[in-house]
């Protein structure tokens, strides 16, 4: 007779088929059974035609992947543990020693610092281009150029730069391009049709972490293409490379997916609000945000998102800066921070709470100060779902006690 517990394990009893809920089940595995030695020699992870190790998919895992394709236009989608390791990810795949990285010089830190270090030492180099001159960037594509990063909008400053004339560049030099796509997540415009005529990146990198998840809580990333050849070259750099999602964290994103467009919406509107507000202020010396008609780059950002808005009025994300006026100490900058109640101190954006962070920017820009940025310390501003009077206090308040004008 068999003992209870090996029963246990190998219980015979299987639920109906046929059921149906809002969320999907959830599958977690590392090891995966196959029905006979002839099956395991078959299956191939690389086109999803099978299971056969829970690193390279689970139904869960490949549930999220086809959504967040459909979501930002592609075929095919990777997902990873961290918007980095998207960054990181492509890099990989996609250069080798001897080759050159092309990054503009407002892009995601961690990637800047991704080139200055792991990649220089492999012996791949990189240049940073001014991302609001399309000649530059022109004039820095070489013979041993593989890649080029495009961010719309930049970090931190949010420059919206000539997305559709930089991929059209990159598409005459025959160098692939990569864009980190987490402002825009898949909602502001479709990385993969620019102009409504099939222009697009070639990859677009995506840090789940943000809109798509909306809780805070999750740390994810996700690479996602149309191009057959290019996927591969990613699916096997990530199998080598051993990366992989938990079943919980894909969840998660999933339950949160379907209110994506409403979270970003609101969070849109919240700031830009706020953006507006702000410039009527006196101790902001420049207030950053693309639907601003004097911000960097407006222009370019109403030719993308506008067109891709049915209401002609694009998206913009949650996020907007302000240069305080250099005026004002590093202290009084630090103080008003401080001060702020709704709007908490931490890094990331695209969740339920505000936040806020002081930069240094001179310190994170290669080519110098920019020129279309006036001087002053740099504060980032992250909108969460807060009441929008609210926010709005909170920033009066801050402004009233440690930036008084």
């Amino acid at each position: 007779m068999t003992d209870p517990i090996t029963q246990l394990i190998h219980h015979p009893y299987q639920p109906p088929a046929g059921f149906a809920a809002p969320q999907p089940a959830v599958h977690k595995a590392s090891t995966v059974f196959f029905p006979n030695v002839a099956a395991m020699r078959e299956r191939d992870w690389k086109h999803k035609s099978g299971y056969t190790y829970g690193l390279h998919g689970t139904p869960t895992t490949f549930l999220l992947e086809e959504r967040i394709a459909t979501l930002e236009g592609g075929l095919q989608c990777v997902l990873v543990p961290s918007g980095l390791a998207a960054i990181a990810n492509v890099a990989l795949a996609l250069l080798q020693t001897g080759d050159e990285v092309l990054i503009p010089d407002n892009a995601y830190g961690p990637n800047k610092a991704l080139a200055e270090g792991e990649l220089a030492a492999w012996g791949i180099t990189h240049q940073y281009y001014d991302p609001m001159d399309l000649a530059d960037l022109a004039a820095r594509i070489g013979e041993r150029t593989r890649l080029v990063w495009l961010e719309a909008a930049g970090s931190l400053t949010l420059e919206f730069p000539d997305l559709i004339g930089q991929v059209r560049l990159c598409r005459a030099r025959g160098v692939p391009c990569a864009l980190d796509n987490t402002w825009g997540a898949g909602l502001a415009f479709n990385p993969f049709d620019l102009d409504g005529q099939g222009l697009g990146v070639d990859l677009s990198a995506h840090a789940l972490t943000k809109y798509p998840s909306g809780g805070g809580d999750v740390l994810m990333g996700s690479v996602t293409t149309r191009d057959e050849a290019l996927h591969l070259k990613l699916k096997l750099t990530h199998m080598r490379l051993g990366l992989g999602v938990a079943a919980n964290d894909a969840e998660a994103v999933l339950r949160a997916l379907p209110s994506v467009a409403l979270r970003y919406r609101a969070q849109d509107q919240a700031a830009r609000a706020l953006a507006g507000w702000c410039a009527q202020q006196s101790a902001f010396a420049q207030v950053l945000h693309p639907a601003l008609a004097d911000a960097p780059g407006h222009a370019h950002w109403q030719q993308v998102c506008g067109a891709a808005d049915a209401r002609g009025q694009g998206a913009a994300a949650g996020l907007f800066s302000a240069i305080v006026h250099e005026r004002y100490s590093q202290a009084q900058v630090d103080a008003f921070c401080d001060t702020l109640k709704r709007f908490k101190l931490g890094y990331s954006w695209g969740g339920p709470i505000s936040l806020v962070v002081p930069y240094d920017l001179a310190a994170l820009r290669a080519r110098g100060w920019p020129a279309h940025l006036r001087r002053g310390t740099l504060v980032r501003f992250s909108t969460g779902l807060e009441a929008l009077a609210d926010l709005q206090a909170d920033l009066q308040q801050a402004l009233n006690r440690a930036l008084p004008s």
